[in-house]
């Protein structure tokens, strides 16, 4: 079952068209990820799948209801969960969930409360303030109360931005558990290992166009080669004529080169006694492919 499907999407903001034509179709069930680096659309299409701004060309269907003519129905079975927190300083973590329950008319939430506690690992902080939480904690209660209404449906706007990495995990962790239960989510990440733990499949989005689509393993397989060889140091520049001797792709970002091969033996045998050089050996990965593909690093 298809629960979100975008055809031929456009949005122009003056002379900049910011999503040119894009197609998508999210499965029910599955985590769909949105990758690409700052600026590349991401966001915009979101906000036009959810019908918070409006398309420029293109059709919507989101839940089963043409957007933007009848999102606002649709978004009362979504969880949204923005890219900055906007918690209610104000209020405690109790209060703030309570507040935002009232939006969907839901009525006392006591006996959902100390679950959606327990999911966001703030049991028995109920009366915390704001404040005296920490960035994690923040992001957690910002997804927990993402899921008030029981959406069948979540979209995450770069959920683990700004966080440290144990933070990040934990929020990874808790958006395991919601797939494992059969939530759909739909997120947005210019983090490349967020994607690949996390998503079943991914669209690879530059300067507003879908590039390629696909599970993370089968990107990899059809876009690049298997090994991958990271070196940088004093004599790189030497050495990087002699890499593409051996490796069928040699790329250079910054002062680092990466050199891509189906065989790393030959490409290992140029470093043997360049001490003034340090390597890193490692498989592809998702920011392997973007690179190939746009040339640009993912984080750009």
């Amino acid at each position: 079952m298809i629960v979100l499907r975008a055809r031929a999407l456009r949005k122009r903001y003056g002379e900049l068209e910011v999503v040119s034509g894009l197609d998508l179709d999210v499965q029910a069930g599955e985590c769909f990820g949105l990758l690409g680096p700052n600026g590349a659309g991401k966001t915009t299409t979101l906000r036009l799948c959810l019908g918070l701004t409006d398309p420029d060309g293109g059709d919507i269907e989101l839940l089963g209801e043409p957007v933007p003519s009848r999102a606002r129905e649709a978004r009362a079975r979504v969880g949204v969960v923005p890219q900055f927190d906007n918690l209610d300083p104000d209020f405690t973590v109790a209060e703030n969930l309570q507040v935002f329950a009232r939006y969907f008319s839901l009525g006392s939430i006591d006996t959902k409360l100390p679950q959606l506690l327990e999911f966001a690992g703030l049991a028995g902080r109920e009366d915390a303030r704001i404040t005296a939480l920490s960035g994690g904690m923040k992001r957690r209660l910002t997804l927990a109360r993402a899921l008030i209404n029981d959406p069948r449906l979540l979209v995450l706007d770069e959920p683990t931005t700004g966080l440290d990495p144990q933070a990040r995990h934990l929020i990874w962790e808790r958006l395991r558990r919601l797939t494992q239960e059969g939530k759909t989510l739909v997120l947005t990440t210019h983090f490349m290992e967020e994607a690949e733990r996390l998503c079943h499949r991914v669209a690879i989005m530059d300067h507003g166009r879908l590039i390629a689509i696909g599970s993370p393993r089968d990107l990899i397989a059809q876009h690049t080669e298997p090994h991958v060889v990271e070196v940088h140091g004093n004599g790189v520049d030497a050495w990087l004529s002699r890499a593409r001797g051996v490796a069928p792709r040699v790329e250079r970002v910054g002062d680092t080169v990466f050199a891509y091969a189906s065989e790393v033996a030959p490409v290992l045998a140029t470093l043997e006694g360049r001490r003034e050089l340090s390597y890193l050996h490692r498989p592809a990965s998702l920011e392997d492919v973007f690179l190939k593909l746009t040339g640009r690093d993912l984080r750009d």
